[in-house]
């Protein structure tokens, strides 16, 4: 997968995140939220790590880190854009929102900017039907978008 090495810190990181959970496996969840909060994201040395703290196989730690849509393998920009395809934002135009922001950002989705500012995802519902189309930048929800006005928002975050 990657070249990524833990140093010891990192490793006595996880050690503590998992000891935190009483080693068990059955904290799997848990423990991987808490890493990934730590780190950003689950790279293929976390999961091998934390399957050696918790002593179960790497392909379960794998396995639930790719089933479950909130766990991320990739490292994610310094600011997450979300764009919500439920079926109110969508049938209100929430793919020209999305094109729109490739297009800006120069990436597809689950890509970073070369820079490391933006990562983009899309989510299949908000919450927000009411204010559809609705995008999040990290925990900011924005409502009742155009495209018109993805790069005046964009603006507004360094």
């Amino acid at each position: 997968m990657n070249d990524i090495q833990l140093n010891k810190c990192q490793k006595d990181k996880i050690a503590e995140i998992c000891g935190e959970f009483g080693n068990d496996a059955g904290e799997l969840i848990n423990v991987l939220h808490k890493c990934q909060g730590y780190f950003g994201y689950l790279s293929e040395e976390v999961q091998r790590e934390i399957a050696r703290c918790l002593s179960i196989p790497v392909s379960k730690v794998y396995g639930v880190v790719t089933f479950y849509s909130f766990f991320t393998m990739k490292p994610k920009g310094k600011h997450s854009i979300s764009v919500c395809l439920g079926t109110a934002c969508y049938v209100r135009g929430a793919e020209a929102i999305l094109e729109e922001l490739k297009k800006q950002l120069k990436i597809e989705v689950g890509d970073v900017t070369e820079d490391g500012r933006f990562s983009l995802e899309c989510l299949r519902c908000v919450g927000a039907c009411g204010l559809a189309p609705v995008m999040l930048i990290d925990d900011k929800v924005y409502g009742r978008l155009d495209s018109s006005m993805v790069s005046g928002i964009l603006a507004q975050y360094d």
